[in-house]
């Protein structure tokens, strides 16, 4: 058993250790810079090969709930054309403060082009325009009023109702003239009609000058990490600006070492997670890690009798989640924090975790005789665990480290997570009376129940959290990762609520990063 353990470690830190090595390893240079343009102070990432001999510059948008990091793959695609790229974080994402809107984003946007020209750090004749998802969308609009060389949309945010997408969804309205030489692309798998609404911006006249090109066996994110795309967009800017007969041809699509660097040493975190967690825990105290801890859990003592049945606690979950998009059409009690669709996830969480709560009230008081010690080691263990991950993701692949102005709203998604949590800790039941691969299976069952009322209060009653399927590939990994905590811990500490504060800290955590403040 010991050497199991060892070799876990060892292979966490090996993992760790080699994808710092490759996530660091990039032959471009990289300055940030704040551009103040029309009120806005967006925190831009300038990358070239290093001269000031360039060919062109692009002006790289990101999406909804991105930033400028994970655009690095694309952006370093374009500097090796020996072209300098600017990627700025859009308001209420990354480094750059909010308020968000759509349309303050676009504005910024703008003001950023204007002023790059103003500054003459880019030649608007020798400028491409580009951008993922809303970026393609801004991307398509600024040009429409700004005089450059052409465009790169990839996978546009539609502009009109068509296909199945309803107005109440569309992030912009009014879609000017397709740009001239604009390269529209779209993936093999993309929600709300993107493809279908891609496809259409390039027909008839509007197409004279410009291409739509399909990714087969892609998706609305693995575009921005896809080879085939950075050769599409770098042949077309070769075109748009010229330079396709010179000596230089552009050098291919970038390396992916960064990226594989990244999800090595994410890897190796995740490896050393679990020890790190028994340690904290106490693992080595008879106290709180033998079989007798568990036997004193709370739940346990209770007895198998009083177990939720799985049915019950199926058709609960499916009642309360409904129930909580119904009130939040009319009602959303956390609107305050601020968050473009993270103060309806968080009231959703809120409302059905205190529902079911209080279903369950007579089976809260007995969770409660828990120690304050063991508490404040989940605590501690969620919020190691939350840094060690999103310092990680900040220095390697995504801008993950939270901001003073997102650690403020903590406390209240917190208490949101927690009540949620805890809700379902309570009808997963005791340890004793279900199996740890059973507990996971239920629990990931109640969450796709909750997953699917949210999607019924998007597409029936218009709540517009549209976060909510653009990230979920993202939500379903993370619940699983999360989920495997949580019950590390409740086997550990032989707490419930233990389980239930390490598991909030994590989500509270989670939110704060994805969600964009507005």
């Amino acid at each position: 058993m010991k050497w199991r353990k060892g070799l876990r470690a060892a292979s966490g830190v090996a993992l760790c250790i080699a994808g710092f090595a490759l996530a660091w390893a990039t032959p471009y240079r990289e300055t940030t810079v704040i551009v103040g343009a029309g009120g806005c102070r967006l925190v831009t990432d300038v990358i070239d090969q290093g001269n000031d001999d360039t060919r062109g510059y692009v002006v790289l948008f990101h999406g909804l709930a991105a930033n400028k990091k994970i655009m690095s793959y694309l952006a370093r695609g374009f500097a090796s054309q020996n072209l300098r790229v600017f990627v700025p974080d859009l308001p209420g994402h990354g480094r750059t403060p909010g308020p968000f809107s759509f349309e303050r984003a676009e504005s910024c946007a703008d003001a950023l082009v204007r002023e790059l020209i103003a500054r003459r750090a880019i030649d608007p004749q020798r400028t491409m325009l580009a951008g993922h998802s809303m970026g393609g969308a801004i991307a398509i609009r600024v040009a429409a009023r700004i005089g450059v060389a052409g465009v790169v949309a990839i996978s546009p945010a539609p502009q009109r109702a068509a296909h199945g997408v309803p107005g109440d969804m569309l992030p912009y309205t009014n879609p000017p003239p397709l740009p001239p030489h604009t390269l529209a692309m779209s993936a093999a798998w993309e929600p709300l009609g993107i493809r279908e609404i891609t496809r259409d911006l390039v027909t008839g006249d509007a197409g004279a000058t410009s291409k739509y090109l399909f990714i087969p066996s892609a998706t609305h994110v693995s575009v921005l990490f896809d080879s085939r795309v950075v050769r599409a967009s770098q042949e077309w800017t070769a075109q748009t600006l010229k330079f396709t007969a010179e000596p230089s041809a552009p050098s291919g699509a970038p390396s992916s070492a960064p990226l594989f660097g990244s999800l090595a040493g994410l890897a190796g975190i995740l490896l050393l997670a679990g020890p790190f967690v028994c340690e904290t825990m106490g693992m080595q105290r008879a106290a709180t890690a033998s079989p007798q801890a568990a036997a004193t859990d709370p739940q346990n003592v209770r007895g198998a009798s009083t177990a939720v049945p799985v049915f019950r606690a199926l058709l609960e979950t499916t009642a309360v989640s409904f129930l909580a998009v119904v009130l939040l059409r009319f009602w959303d009690p956390l609107s305050f924090i601020r968050l473009y669709n993270g103060s309806y996830f968080a009231s959703f969480l809120l409302i059905a975790g205190f529902a079911l709560l209080l279903i369950h009230h007579k089976s809260v008081r007995p969770l409660w005789p828990t120690k304050i010690g063991i508490l404040l080691l989940a605590s501690l263990a969620g919020f190691v665990l939350h840094l060690l991950v999103t310092g990680w993701l900040d220095s390697t692949f995504t801008e993950a480290w939270l901001s003073w102005a997102r650690w403020v709203r903590f406390p209240v998604l917190f208490v949101a997570a927690l009540a949620y949590l805890l809700a379902e800790e309570l009808l997963l039941g005791p340890l004793a009376v279900r199996s740890s691969a059973a507990r996971i299976w239920l629990a990931l069952a109640l969450r796709l129940i909750a997953f699917l009322a949210l999607v019924f209060g998007i597409f029936v009653l218009h709540s517009g959290a549209i976060l909510v399927i653009l990230l979920a590939v993202y939500l379903a990994l993370f619940f699983i990762f999360q989920r495997l905590g949580m019950d590390l811990v409740h086997r550990q500490t032989g707490s419930a609520i233990a389980a239930a504060v390490f598991g909030a800290i994590l989500l509270a955590g989670f939110c704060l990063v994805i969600f964009p403040v507005t």
